[in-house]
């Protein structure tokens, strides 16, 4: 909601007057808008002097009466001693009317009627419904806005057709028993609108490691990091009068893509931080840009040394810590050599069973052979996996390539 601050104080001329020389009597009100003090009349204009018979005289010192204590003058800037004060008899606006003219950066209200030198002692209340982005979609939203009527009012810029009722005068015609009078315009709904759009990146995402799956897509945030190949859906979510759209990915300042959907989805494998940057424009206008920062972490794989299945829902499957895998695969022999269990997903692991049954507790050996998202096109395994672990040796000098092995320690423990 679009506030202004008004510097209007407005008081019956029968009860005080802030003009030290000078009160209206009559149907009246008096108006103090910085150093002018005005009187408005419903009806005649009627001025009377504090000090008794005093010379009246006009802005540029010419005396209109002398020596009198009352005038009934036309409109106009009186002076009575040091006292300066407009004098104005109220004047229905019959004739105001508002055009609007749309632009891409804003709307600006055209106000027909308005007397430069009544506009001082007139003020004005309008509302409108205009699209907001309300946590998942653009909706009405209502607009209100006050302040001192001018012959030209700005407000944000419009993005659907819309009615926008102007109320004039309210506080001085209340405080003279006068009704409030309002026009209305709408904005046809083949004209000029401005647009906008709600970028939102949505993605199926671990942003720590070793997290459960996510079976439904969450927005990512800037700033976090998450773990590759990530999949991420970009939607546009535009205002109605888009029509052509832009998207362009870079990763640092290097410029990879360009894409001309409405929405759009893209896989982001290798580390780095990418941005993100959305438009929507019409014929006519422009909106500002959007952008999402994606930062991609290296890759990462650590393995425990224990794990407890007990049931108990803590550290009951043997699981590895990872980041930005691509390429998994894990082995687990008992002590002679014999394969009881392998997997290929990093986000799954072994719950320590063999053909259903629990396996017995001690130490069993793994080997695991990974690629991350950062290693080389071209990266491979430096050996022949053995199943020796005296003569299996991890080499982690090759970024993003993992050969590792050792023991994982099976305990029940207690439930």
């Amino acid at each position: 909601m679009i506030k202004r601050l008004l510097t209007i104080i407005l008081t019956l001329c029968a009860v005080v007057s802030y003009a030290a020389d000078v009160v209206c009597v009559g149907a009246a009100t008096q108006v103090v808008n910085g150093r002018d003090t005005i009187f408005v009349f419903r009806d005649e204009i009627h001025l009377r002097s504090t000090r008794g018979a005093v010379d009246w005289f006009t802005e540029d010192g010419r005396r209109i009466a002398a020596n009198t204590d009352e005038i009934y003058p036309d409109d106009g800037i009186y002076r009575v001693g040091n006292s300066r004060f407009i004098a104005v008899k109220y004047q229905e606006l019959d004739s105001l009317s508002i055009a609007i003219e749309p632009t891409c950066m804003s709307t600006i209200l055209h106000i027909t009627g308005v007397d430069d030198f009544l506009s001082r002692a007139h003020t004005y209340s309008l509302s409108y419904n205009a699209l907001a982005w309300n946590n998942d979609a653009w909706t009405d939203s209502l607009v209100e806005d006050s302040g001192m009527l001018a012959a030209t009012l700005y407000l944000p810029p419009l993005y659907d057709s819309t009615t926008i009722t102007l109320c004039y005068d309210n506080a001085i015609r209340r405080s003279l028993d006068l009704p409030l009078t309002c026009v209305t315009a709408t904005l046809p709904p083949d004209s000029v609108k401005a647009v906008n759009m709600h970028l939102v990146a949505l993605a199926t995402a671990r942003d720590a490691k070793n997290e459960l799956d996510r079976p439904s897509e969450q927005q990512l945030t800037d700033g976090n990091s998450y773990s590759g190949t990530l999949e991420v859906a970009f939607y546009s979510n535009p205002t109605p009068a888009a029509r052509y759209y832009k998207w362009s990915i870079y990763k640092s300042t290097q410029h990879i893509v360009t894409r001309r959907d409405k929405d759009i989805r893209y896989v982001f494998s290798d580390p780095g931080s990418y941005r993100v940057v959305g438009a929507v424009n019409n014929e006519y206008c422009t909106c500002d840009s959007m952008e999402k920062i994606i930062n991609i972490s290296e890759s990462y794989l650590r393995v425990p040394n224990v794990f407890t299945p007990n049931g108990d829902g803590k550290n009951d499957e043997f699981r590895v810590a990872f980041r930005s895998i691509k390429e998994f695969h894990c082995w687990v022999y008992n002590r002679w050599g014999k394969l009881v269990y392998d997997w290929t997903d990093p986000e799954k692991g072994w719950d320590g069973t063999i053909n259903g049954k629990p396996a017995v507790e001690g130490a069993y050996f793994y080997v695991i052979r990974a690629l991350g998202t950062d290693a080389a096109k071209d990266a491979g395994y430096m050996s022949k996996i053995s199943y020796n672990k005296k003569k299996n040796k991890s080499d982690q000098s090759i970024i993003g390539v993992y050969q590792l092995s050792g023991d994982i320690n099976l305990l029940r423990g207690k439930r």
